[in-house]
């Protein structure tokens, strides 16, 4: 099985930061990539950052390039994203998930619960 679970959200007024937290069980970080998703009431589910397996690659999307970082701790099978320079259009639940690659689908049961942002202003 595999288990996700995402922390560290909250309300933060614009233009500050948090970091988000998605600790894994079931697999290790050497073997799938980790990656973040939002979704704001009533849109679809946006891509946000992805970290590959190895550590090596990770990518965002252009709406927080510059301002986001994903990280992993394989220590502690945790995946980070720190997001700075908070906008009120990062206003979301942020999820994170397992995949056997950046560019693959989302594994089966592979999403974690969520967490809240938002950002106030």
């Amino acid at each position: 099985q595999l288990q996700l679970v995402e922390s560290g959200g909250g309300l933060v007024q614009s233009g500050g930061s948090l970091r988000l937290s998605c600790e894994v069980s079931g697999f290790t970080l050497d073997y799938y990539a980790i990656g973040w998703f939002r979704q704001a009431p009533g849109k679809g589910r946006e891509g946000v950052s992805c970290i590959s397996s190895s550590g090596g690659s990770t990518s965002y999307s252009d709406s927080v390039k510059g301002r986001f970082t994903i990280s992993r701790d394989k220590a502690k099978n945790t995946v980070y994203l720190q997001m700075n320079s908070l906008k009120p259009e990062d206003t979301a639940v942020y999820y994170c998930a397992v995949l056997s690659y950046c560019s693959g689908p989302v594994r089966p049961d592979g999403w974690g619960q969520g967490t809240q942002v938002t950002v106030s202003s």
